[in-house]
């Protein structure tokens, strides 16, 4: 059971709409959770409304979201509400950053909701940038990042490292992409959130994880924002048990992504696809280059013992030359048939004489600048040119050798002369 809102002036101008049509008017709702914040609140709230008064060009809302204070938290907040416009107060009797979230942003009329950590970490002039690609529709959610670059953080090397870890752990176990998920400096667009939250389980700290890793597991886009952020030395967390929280957190997610239970009711933005075909052709291309790759180098070091450097790649190139190209041929673009193929394999020869002068090139401007070389950098230097040189060669083949219009030719011409049917 909730308290009654404390509530003043709400802010002026039409309500949000989907559309392009009067961004200017479209209002953000600042929520700002707190448990017996008492001796901040007050100092805090107001620099926030100042701030947001004085330089913030949208509408604001700011909801201070007390989680069950035992302190005088509530009461501050009732004044604050009653003396502030565009300011009001909800009460919560369970504690929960997450449950307060959820309340306040699932009940939103706003167009962006956002919410910031009470202590004021986090610089304010991040609070635009962090907003506006939310209001103008590029993106769906929105944080505030510690561990980006054009960052600037001060705080103690224990929660550093703890920091670092636990998103270290995010991106290795989750395949998470965003960099900073605790930073208490997030927004997102109202109806994606209120789309999402239906499906985020945790109440407290490992709420705002767990929505992330939902928005972009349903291919949303999560914009971050550098921050400058000040460590508050009063801070409340015990980081040993939201630790252990985190973790079992990560754990539930991990077994939903399994099961394919980690999903909403949201459409992802559309994600660049691959040209026709690539999808497949890539790996095996890979696994033939890879196995083109270790025979040259076998070759080379068995010709290094009876003839110079170059020579020695230029004979087991050409020698892994006819069989790269007479693999990929059948394996990777799906070519059969002895029809074509010795044309193949004089296309594949000048794809194969790039490579060799990549690596020819390589190896020589290795002796010109480090003479006496050790066979380690002699190979260390081929399979960086030849790794160049495998990407060059696929291209050729996709885009000229084994390019499907070509081939689709061929087959019509084969077609055509076996039926005695003119050809086009």
């Amino acid at each position: 059971m909730n308290h009654p809102i404390t509530e003043r002036d709400a802010p002026a101008g039409p309500p949000p709409t989907a559309s392009g049509v009067g961004a200017r008017n479209r209002l953000v709702e600042v929520v700002v959770p707190v448990f017996n914040e008492e001796h901040v609140l007050e100092a805090s709230v107001r620099r926030l409304h100042a701030y947001l008064s004085g330089t913030f060009p949208y509408p604001f809302r700011i909801t201070v979201a007390d989680n069950a204070s035992t302190d005088r938290t509530w009461r501050v907040a009732e004044r604050l509400a009653s003396e502030l416009p565009h300011v009001r107060a909800v009460h919560l009797d369970r504690k929960g950053r997450g449950r307060a979230l959820r309340q306040v942003w699932g009940d939103s009329d706003a167009h962006v909701v956002a919410y910031m950590d009470v202590d004021l970490s986090t610089d304010l002039d991040a609070f635009l940038p962090l907003v506006a690609p939310l209001i103008s529709g590029h993106s769906d959610l929105a944080i505030g990042s510690r561990l980006t670059r054009g960052s600037a953080v001060v705080r103690g090397p224990k929660r550093e490292a703890i920091s670092r870890a636990y998103n270290l752990l995010l991106r290795t176990a989750l395949a998470a992409r965003f960099s900073d998920a605790q930073c208490g400096f997030k927004a997102g667009r109202t109806e994606i959130v209120q789309a999402l939250l239906p499906q985020v389980e945790d109440q407290e700290w490992f709420f705002d994880t767990e929505l992330l890793l939902l928005a972009e597991r349903n291919g949303l886009r999560i914009h971050e924002v550098p921050v400058d952020w000040v460590d508050d030395p009063d801070s409340r967390v015990d980081v040993l048990r939201t630790a252990l929280d985190d973790l079992r957190g990560m754990a539930r997610v991990g077994r939903r992504m399994l099961t394919g239970a980690f999903g909403a009711p949201v459409r992802g933005r559309p994600r660049p696809q691959l040209p026709t075909g690539m999808a497949r052709q890539l790996p095996v291309f890979a696994v033939i280059g890879v196995i083109s790759t270790v025979a040259q180098l076998v070759l080379f070091v068995l010709l290094r013992t009876v003839m110079g450097p170059l020579w020695a790649n230029a004979v087991s190139l050409v020698v892994t030359a006819v069989g790269n190209t007479a693999a990929n041929r059948r394996f990777t673009f799906g070519v059969t048939g002895t029809r074509g193929a010795f044309r193949h394999q004089v296309e594949g020869g000048l794809a194969f004489l790039i490579g060799l002068a990549l690596s020819t090139g390589g190896l020589a401007l290795l002796h010109a600048l480090a003479p006496g070389s050790s066979r380690a950098v002699e190979l260390l230097a081929l399979v960086t040119a030849n790794g160049l040189a495998t990407l060059v060669r696929f291209l050729l083949m996709r885009a000229w050798i084994f390019h499907p219009r070509r081939l689709r030719r061929a087959t019509a011409a084969t077609t055509a002369t076996e039926t005695g049917e003119p050809t086009r």
